[in-house]
């Protein structure tokens, strides 16, 4: 159970602290949806998939990292681990239904691990069935034990007592999401740069996360520097106050009241957005937990990507033969 003295901070520049590493970290304990899906949460490793769409965003490997990506299978969906190189890997509309909008998808898993499937591959295939031209980031991540056993106890012992990590021993890469954000920032310029090819609007070109991946993308949003997103999706993620630039971009967040990590905590980021006078919506379900991604609940958080849909076609960003 996570405890309730966890803190959740901010620093003054809107960079992450170690606290919000905590929450994203002890979040994998609850990422499981439903209590079918509770009874495979045993990590089972499963070969590396070819991956032959990932595209490759050049940004370099992780520093200090040893051992290689591997995948495995936990609550009937995959995952990845220890990311070295970051890949961009694109879902396609046909050209014919395109709604020159896209999005980069962003997974969560706490920087160690990325839900591959329910926060990524599921979401970009939903996004493209409705026109979006859509792209799963695989960022780099926080290295860990090749060995499946020791990844779980190094898990245990990272959110034991509140949840507060050690300090890395790459030179404390986890205050800091320097390497993530860059592989962002490479995914934005990867597109605008075949845009034509992928029959893109450059100037259409967002971006939503879950969990760390919505830390990320906030990031991304606050001091992405080139990457300018076109708008952002903040899906379970920490709601802090932040500053806003003057030209922050529309904001979609969806949280469930009963999340573990992030519920009750307060609604500063969007109280952020609404004082900056920049255009925000909110949806807040009254159950969900963390974690439900594109999983089929019993609970109305799984209406949250129809909403995003819809506020996509509010805001233009797709053809009216698409919005639903």
């Amino acid at each position: 159970m996570v405890k309730r003295k966890l803190k959740i901070a901010s620093s003054a520049d809107n960079r992450p602290t170690f606290s919000h590493f905590a929450a994203f970290a002890t979040g994998i304990a609850y990422f499981l949806a439903t209590p079918a899906q509770a009874q495979n949460d045993k990590m089972t490793p499963i070969p590396t998939p070819a991956q032959r769409d990932g595209i490759v965003l050049g940004t370099g490997p992780v520093p200090g990292s040893m051992a290689p990506e591997s995948w495995y299978r936990q609550y009937d969906r995959s995952f990845a681990r220890n990311v070295t190189v970051a890949t961009l890997t694109p879902f396609l509309p046909s050209p014919a239904k395109s709604s020159g909008t896209a999005v980069i998808v962003a997974p969560g898993g706490g920087f160690r691990s990325l839900s591959m499937e329910n926060e990524g591959s599921d979401v970009a295939r939903a996004l493209a069935a409705r026109g979006v031209v859509a792209f799963v980031l695989k960022y780099r991540l926080i290295p860990t034990p090749s060995d499946p056993a020791a990844f779980a106890r190094s898990m245990a012992e990272m959110f034991a007592g509140a949840g507060r990590p050690r300090a890395q021993s790459n030179g404390g890469s986890a205050a800091s999401l320097d390497p993530q954000l860059a592989d962002a920032r490479a995914a934005f310029a990867m597109i605008r740069k075949r845009s034509a090819e992928w029959h893109v609007d450059p100037t259409h070109i967002g971006m939503v996360g879950f969990s760390a991946g919505a830390m990320l993308t906030l990031q991304t949003a606050l001091r992405g520097q080139d990457a300018k997103p076109a708008f952002i999706g903040i899906i379970y993620g920490p709601l802090e106050p932040v500053t806003v630039p003057a030209e922050a971009p529309p904001l979609f967040v969806a949280l469930a009241a009963d999340d573990p990590i992030f519920g009750g905590r307060g609604m500063g980021l969007i109280q952020s957005w609404m004082a900056a006078k920049r255009p925000v919506e909110f949806h807040l379900y009254e159950q969900g937990g963390h974690g439900f991604g594109m999983y089929h609940k019993e609970t109305t958080s799984t209406g949250w990507f129809d909403a995003f849909v819809q506020w996509l076609g509010m805001h233009k960003l797709l053809k009216p033969g698409e919005r639903s």
